[in-house]
């Protein structure tokens, strides 16, 4: 192939890549990243929280006040709002993770709106610190101690 001849198939080329890259679709992960996609029975943290919760016969029977994360990450406990209208005479509690059931973006619980109003009440003691009822590391305790 004459010297002519490599430069045009260079330039041809050259010219064709941004054309090629073009057509195929955009990724923006990094390599080695995996695109996810939202199952039915996932459903994302800043979805949930202020989401409705229901029961199994389709009433509201409160809503997601906040979610407590462990230091792993994991959610411990899901707080939700029983009961307050107009930001009184409710109640927040505490539920498990596991005990939710998720469908489309949608919470339901197999308890009535009264039992999670007979729960414990979770109370955070400084809500500028996002502590909970238990003592802070800085105050003696240790990080998932709950003392």
């Amino acid at each position: 192939m004459s010297k002519k001849a490599c430069i045009v198939a260079v330039a041809a080329l050259l010219g064709a890549t941004p054309i090629a890259f073009a057509a195929q679709p955009a990724n923006h992960h990094a390599a080695g990243q995996s695109q996810g996609t939202i199952q039915p029975d996932q459903m994302r943290a800043s979805k949930m929280i202020g989401s409705r919760v229901y029961d199994l016969q389709n009433r509201n029977i409160g809503r997601v006040r906040d979610l407590i994360v462990d230091r792993d990450g994991m959610i411990d406990f899901i707080i939700v709002d029983v009961g307050t209208f107009l930001g009184m005479g409710g109640k927040t509690v505490p539920v498990k993770l596991s005990d939710f059931k998720t469908d489309n973006n949608r919470l339901t619980l197999d308890v009535t709106k009264e039992q999670l109003q007979k729960m414990a009440d979770y109370w955070i003691r400084d809500r500028n610190t996002g502590s909970g009822s238990s003592t802070s590391p800085i105050h003696g305790g240790k990080i998932g101690s709950g003392r």
